[in-house]
């Protein structure tokens, strides 16, 4: 399933001379399935997807397919403002194995209502796998609304779920009262993971859990279990992280912590650069405190 659960959209780490440092990547790939996560988003944003190409793109779903093996989904982010394109770059992430695609809403063209729609109908008539919308108004400059979202749900049966990154509970509750059987909500925000679980979300897509996959995965089973209780202790517990993730724009503060953890070197690609020395100074201070084997107390 690429709809349950917890879904890490892992960074992508580059070598010195600007390269994809596979290694690392599979140590990365590593660190979710030993930290017990549900599957993983290659290529979306927090994995720089806007900044590499194809052939990019398309090695690290191999990598990430082969490596992995079956034992949890991967998820392909494919999605651009070019339905052409994304469609040829979708028919390439099903050749390289992957189960599942992360279609960014089309950025800077703004399309109507009747436009998403025939984007969204395009991609599910050429590609069969199953698709996710993403739905991040911060990065595309339009908000998906719940009609739009539920118009593409009820004309597409390969599109499965969104990833709501609006931080708009009042319209993900309106996606989830009125979703088809087929389709379901992915929380796009970490803090938002548990009230959207809460209102009847069936999972997230998640930055923190690049290094705290065990936390923040026992969060989101345990509200998915209906054990509220324990996800909000969890919930309490890492509100300094979240908030840490995004002192500057994503993926800067968490390609830091993860070179600090020793995972990668800290390399990022243009325009993206390094954070301001008060940032790593401030998540410093995070590092210090990051244990995933926490569990809170019974």
């Amino acid at each position: 399933m690429v709809t349950t659960g917890l879904h890490t959209a892992v960074v992508t780490p580059f070598t010195s001379t600007g390269d994809i440092d596979v290694p690392a990547f599979k140590r990365l790939l590593d660190v979710q399935l030993n930290g017990g996560v549900d599957g993983v988003v290659v290529c979306g944003s927090t994995g720089e997807g806007a900044t590499l190409n194809s052939q990019e793109k398309i090695l690290l779903w191999e990598t990430a397919v082969q490596h992995v093996a079956g034992r949890v989904p991967i998820i392909a982010g494919t999605g651009s403002n070019d339905t052409r394109a994304t469609i040829e770059l979708s028919r390439a992430a099903k050749n390289a194995g992957v189960q599942g695609l992360l279609l960014v809403t089309p950025y800077y063209n703004k399309p109507s209502h009747n436009g998403l729609l025939a984007h969204f109908k395009a991609i599910n008539d050429a590609v069969d796998l199953p698709q996710i919308i993403y739905n991040v108004p911060g990065r595309s400059a339009q908000n998906v609304v719940a009609e739009t979202q539920l118009a593409i749900a009820e004309s597409c049966p390969n599109v499965v779920a969104t990833k709501e990154a609006s931080a708009n509970l009042e319209q993900m509750c309106e996606i989830i009262r009125n979703a088809p059987s087929h389709f379901s909500l992915l929380a796009g925000d970490d803090s938002l993971a548990l009230p959207a679980i809460a209102c009847g979300a069936t999972g997230t897509i998640a930055v923190i859990s690049n290094y705290l996959p065990r936390v923040f995965g026992t969060l989101v089973h345990a509200a998915l279990a209906d054990n509220m209780l324990r996800a909000r202790e969890i919930q309490m517990y890492l509100m300094p992280y979240y908030n840490a993730n995004f002192i500057e724009t994503n993926p800067l503060p968490v390609k830091y912590i993860l070179h600090k953890l020793g995972h990668m070197a800290l390399e990022y690609r243009l325009p993206l650069i390094t954070p301001l020395t008060s940032t790593m100074e401030r998540l410093d201070a995070v590092i210090a405190t990051i244990d995933d084997a926490w569990t809170p107390a019974d």
